[in-house]
């Protein structure tokens, strides 16, 4: 037999009655909730004002691309997801399209992206220190606000326990909350009065340079803000129809998000006072946006539900997060990455409540060492741009080795996927550039520390020479340290020696080749290692 399989090892049996376990209960509307609720977290309460510092009223352009962009990277993760279903579909994926070096690489991105729900619960303590003063200062976490987030994190836990029905059922009741927050502070803020003129004055509709949009893909928290579409697709081993609920679930979850974020960027922009204008857009900061906006427009009722839901909509995320780090966790012990004690499925609950329990320490862990919110997050969007890069390519190479063998597409195929995918790749490798010098510098070097450890995993496991697997997973090695080049050459916080536009060019053409490097290799792997 060939020498890598993911799936067909000597564990296999315990892999296949270990999935068998997992519980066919979530349908549409509780997918759609899932993908809802992943993306509208604390990122509301912040990006509005974040993009309009950067880019001006152009922010709207900003959401829109973001929108666009994250809907192609979606359909590429929506065909995996509808005829791939699995649970922890992200972290498999890549290991049967393109290899264990691959899959070790994307699956140490996935462990580490479980510090994005430290993020979360990091800022339910920035907030909830309006009313507990001494949890939060000075931009980290204090001694007692470290205790009381670890509090939190086994009360999510705890909460993801029991049962997938019960963890859908309670992920509804938020995101009902969730929606009419925002909702109701868009509305409030526009009856409350606007200012005529506000997308054309002050600078005019671009201030900064239509150039500054893409600055506030990653400056202004919209690519975080979007990001978390493709939770529906980590479920789709326990949903009801995947192939009909994933694809809808997925594209609904992204269009409310986005529809929602240009409500309150709009109302942003027309009730900002104009006695805070008079440095331009640039010069409005507030700590705690549209609370303190609504404060500043004497809506005290309004101020007071902001100040609750900023507890509640990181909460709802960090929630979500919890399972979804869960179901990572079952994956990458499925993979080998991680042992396979970790993939026990409790047969009551059908709950990998091992995962859970190492993903709640690796929570508290993330929270040491980083001093609050916005230090995690800007590390942890690479993360998922990487993991959404190695999706685009796995789809590719699936279909490039069934085009070789003369094998039908398979129900649930995306059509146009033959540009969607590369256009994707480049997309996400775009974003991972754009996010700048200063998160890459850590972010890519951390990703890379996934080579060693698949050297590492090789040896334990044994089997034949890695060789062929590092020539085959190279590209994936080749485009981070490219990445971390040309960011450090670039205008995105670099040294400016690659002047734009020229930089993100380049970025993009490099994109392009290493996607059809990649695919390539894809498929030579699928040759000898057929996934299943």
């Amino acid at each position: 037999m060939a020498q890598q399989q993911p799936v067909e090892t000597a564990g296999a049996p315990d892999v296949r009655a270990e999935e068998s376990r997992l519980r066919k209960d979530l349908g549409f509307w509780a997918l759609t909730a899932i993908g809802f609720s992943n993306i509208l977290g604390s990122g509301w309460l912040f990006a509005a004002m974040y993009a309009a510092q950067t880019a001006g009223p152009a922010a709207l352009l900003s959401w829109v691309a973001a929108g666009l962009l994250c809907a192609l990277v979606a359909l590429v993760m929506v065909e995996l997801g509808a005829t791939r279903p699995e649970g922890g579909g992200t972290v498999r994926w890549p290991l049967y399209a393109n290899g264990r070096l691959v899959g070790t690489v994307v699956g140490w991105s996935v462990l580490l992206s479980v510090g994005g729900t430290a993020a979360e619960i990091s800022a339910i303590m920035q907030y909830a220190a309006h009313y507990v003063p001494g949890l939060y200062h000075g931009g980290s976490l204090t001694a007692s606000g470290l205790g009381v987030a670890t509090a939190l994190s086994v009360l999510l836990t705890a909460l993801n326990w029991f049962a997938v029905r019960m963890f859908a059922r309670m992920n509804n009741l938020v995101s009902v909350f969730k929606v009419i927050v925002p909702v109701l502070t868009v509305v409030a803020l526009f009856l409350s009065g606007t200012h005529p003129g506000r997308l054309t004055d002050h600078g005019g509709f671009a201030p900064y340079g239509y150039a500054a949009c893409l600055t506030a893909l990653a400056g202004g928290g919209i690519v975080y803000s979007v990001n978390g579409f493709q939770a529906p697709l980590d479920f789709s081993g326990e949903a009801r129809n995947p192939r009909r609920n994933v694809p809808a679930a997925v594209l609904t979850g992204i269009g409310l998000a986005v529809l929602v974020y240009l409500g309150l960027q709009l109302a942003f922009l027309y009730t900002v006072p104009d006695s805070l204008l008079a440095h331009g857009w640039q010069g409005v900061n507030f700590e705690s946006p549209f609370g303190q906006l609504a404060l500043v427009l004497n809506l005290h009722w309004l101020a007071t539900l902001l100040y609750a839901d900023a507890v509640v909509s990181p909460g709802g995320s960090a929630y979500v997060g919890v399972a979804i780090d869960a179901r990572h966790t079952y994956a990458l012990s499925k993979n080998g990455l991680l042992p396979r004690f970790f993939m026990r499925i409790d047969p009551r609950s059908g709950i990998a409540r091992r995962a859970l329990v190492l993903n709640l320490a690796v929570i508290v862990v993330f929270m040491l060492p980083f001093g609050g919110w916005q230090d995690i997050v800007s590390v942890m969007g690479d993360m998922y741009l990487i993991i959404y890069a190695a999706s685009a390519v796995a789809v590719a190479s699936f279909r490039a080795h069934d085009r070789e063998r003369g094998v039908p597409l398979a129900d649930g195929h995306m059509p146009g996927l033959r540009w969607i995918a590369p256009v994707s790749f480049a997309v996400a490798i775009e974003f991972v550039y754009w996010s700048g010098w200063n998160d890459l510098r850590l972010a890519l070097p951390l990703v890379l520390v996934g080579v060693p450890l698949f050297l590492l995993q090789r040896r334990r496991t044994g089997g034949g020479s890695p060789v062929e697997e590092l020539r085959l997973g190279a590209w994936l090695v080749f485009i981070l340290v490219a990445l971390t080049l040309l960011s450090w050459l670039g205008t995105f916080g670099g040294s400016g020696q690659l002047p734009a536009p020229y930089d993100s060019v380049v970025v993009g053409v490099v994109a392009f080749a290493v996607f059809a490097w990649a695919v390539r290799s894809g498929a030579a792997h699928l040759r000898t290692n057929p996934a299943h």
